[in-house]
């Protein structure tokens, strides 16, 4: 997965290798590397499913349990992305993890002018509870989770999926749905965010403190280091941005009155798997190792379930390329390979099309084939952590902690996560660092094969099929919209988005009210359009 400096001599033989992360790395390890970075087996590695889970969340690893596939799904209409859950449930997935639109993931329904061009183009359009209905449709609720990619509307996604699944009788309590719902990595790195930071994390907050008391099944949050290393972060600063970004929200609800003990074990983490093999898997080891340590130091929590770093470890876009597409088959298998020695819990994995498009049947279906055959063909459920006790790993495991903590402390000696945020500070960080990346791929300096080197000519008009865009779909989305708003109760409809705006205003818990305005059929864009009145938007800081 080479993203790496590889320093060569006169005669091209390897002299320097260098991570993006800063770790050079050396030639040979022994014995002495790991006592020059002073480990111990119990405080740095510790048995697998023990404290402090650098090895497994569970004693038996993959032989209790493979892990979940989690291919990300979604476009077009409710009907047609129903269809597409459908097959790929057929076929052996696990779990949904659900793509919506533009104008969904910016709180405008599908007839705002803002959303021409874009509705259902790269997920699925979703205007108000009747799209959910016919989009889960059959779907078993309570033996399918659902991860739902939203962030700066995820109070309203979370309220219309527990709508959803009560219509279909299903009770609160046996549904699992895990709103991504990080929307200070969506002002860092990704750009659909809606609200100003301080009531923007607010939200978050509304929905940690309910799902606590009434969605004993859900993960309220997904915290997204995936996306900040998608723009341009390197491996340890994606892993410090996700914990500091867990903090922020740890720090917000515990303002509330709640201690992190009654919501950290709700926590889930979505992480990107792109890059240098090796530095990938002593991230993950590492990752899990900082969380617990911070949860039981920091925040007192003591029972294990609760320092679980629990989390997805998806294949990452940035890593694939439009040239030689074909080439991106091995690298997400390679990707998938990193996940699954990393301890992945949950893995969804890029599609070799999605360079140019959203996943073709085809595409999702191989990467979908890549994870079972690394389960039932390959060997990685034989053993718990296989790596555990290579010189090699366990020092890169250790120093990749050790530049996480520094990546850390940088943000906290800017005022914490939420300032560094409101100040654009950790955006130019990130952005600086995507600079010298690309400049990187330009000049050489990172090989990207098929890219920068052994190009043939092939990769200048490569033959992919096409998701092709539906105009149609538009259409009848906006007719249906259309139709609902003339047959609902409008009435009702009216009244409780009144009643929102005086929960909002007293600074209520928005949950409860958004669960009842989703029964009544208000739309994404008026229910996010009555927090826009009261919150305003954020005007996005210089960050030269």
């Amino acid at each position: 997965m080479g993203v790496a400096k590889y320093i060569k001599d006169e005669k091209d033989a390897v002299k320097e290798v260098i991570y993006q992360s800063g770790i050079r790395v050396k030639p040979v390890y022994g014995p002495k590397d790991l006592a020059e970075v002073g480990f111990d087996y119990q405080s740095d590695l510790g048995d697998p499913g023990e404290y402090p889970f650098t090895r497994s969340l569970h004693p038996q690893g993959y032989r209790s349990r493979a892990w979940t596939t989690r291919q990300y799904t979604g476009f077009g209409t409710p009907a047609e992305t129903n269809k597409r859950f459908k097959y790929m449930i057929s076929h052996g997935q696990t779990g949904l993890n659900v793509a919506f639109d533009l104008p969904t993931q910016m709180g405008f329904d599908s007839d705002n002018p803002r959303a021409m061009g874009e509705v259902g183009r790269v997920g699925m359009a979703v205007d108000s509870l009747r799209d959910f209905e016919i989009a889960f449709d059959g779907i078993p609720l309570d033996r399918i989770g659902s991860g739902l990619t939203i962030n700066a509307v995820a109070t309203i996604m979370l309220a219309m999926y527990q709508a959803m699944a009560e219509k279909f009788g299903y009770p609160k309590e046996r549904i699992s749905a895990t709103p991504q719902n990080d929307i200070l990595k969506e002002m860092i790195g990704r750009g659909a965010w809606i609200f100003p930071v301080e009531p923007a994390v607010r939200l978050v907050g509304d929905t940690i403190e309910y799902a606590v008391k009434e969605l004993p099944r859900c993960n309220p949050v997904s915290i997204c280091g995936y996306h900040i290393r998608e723009s341009g972060a390197t491996p340890a600063q994606e892993i410090a941005c996700a914990l500091e970004i867990a903090r922020a929200y740890i720090e917000d609800v515990k303002a509330r009155g709640m201690e992190p003990a009654e919501f950290v074990g709700r926590f889930s983490f979505n992480l990107n798997v792109y890059g240098n093999l090796w530095e990938q898997i002593a991230k993950f080891r590492a990752a899990r190792k900082l969380w617990a340590k911070m949860l039981k130091d920091e925040f007192g929590v003591r029972e294990k379930k609760k320092l679980f770093f629990r989390g997805l470890f998806g294949g990452g876009g940035s890593g694939l390329t439009k040239q030689q597409p074909e080439n991106n088959i091995i690298r997400s298998a390679y990707y998938a390979l990193g996940a699954a020695l990393s301890g992945a819990q949950t893995t969804a994995l890029c599609s070799f099309d999605e360079a140019y498009t959203i996943p073709t049947p085809r595409a999702a279906l191989l990467s979908l084939r890549t994870l079972e055959i690394l389960m039932e063909e390959v060997g990685l459920r034989d053993t718990v952590d296989p790596l555990a006790g290579s010189y090699f790993v366990e020092t890169l495991t250790r120093q990749m902690q050790e530049k996480i903590l520094e990546e850390m402390k940088k943000i906290q000696d800017m005022g914490g996560m939420i300032h560094a945020v409101a100040t654009g500070s950790i955006q130019r960080i990130v952005a600086e660092q995507a600079y010298e990346f690309e400049r990187g791929l330009q000049t050489g300096e990172y090989i990207k094969v098929g890219l920068n080197k052994y190009t043939d000519g092939s990769e200048e008009h490569p033959e992919v099929e096409l998701h092709e865009y539906n105009e149609q779909w538009a259409k009848k989305q906006i007719d249906s919209l259309k139709e609902l708003r003339r047959i609902r109760n409008n009435t009702e409809v009216s009244q409780l988005l009144k009643q929102l705006e005086k929960d909002i205003r007293d600074e209520k818990n928005v949950m409860p009210c958004l669960v009842k305005c989703c029964r009544v059929y208000a739309t994404v864009g008026e229910m996010a359009g009555v927090f826009r009145e009261v919150f305003g938007e954020w005007d996005e800081p210089s960050i030269f």
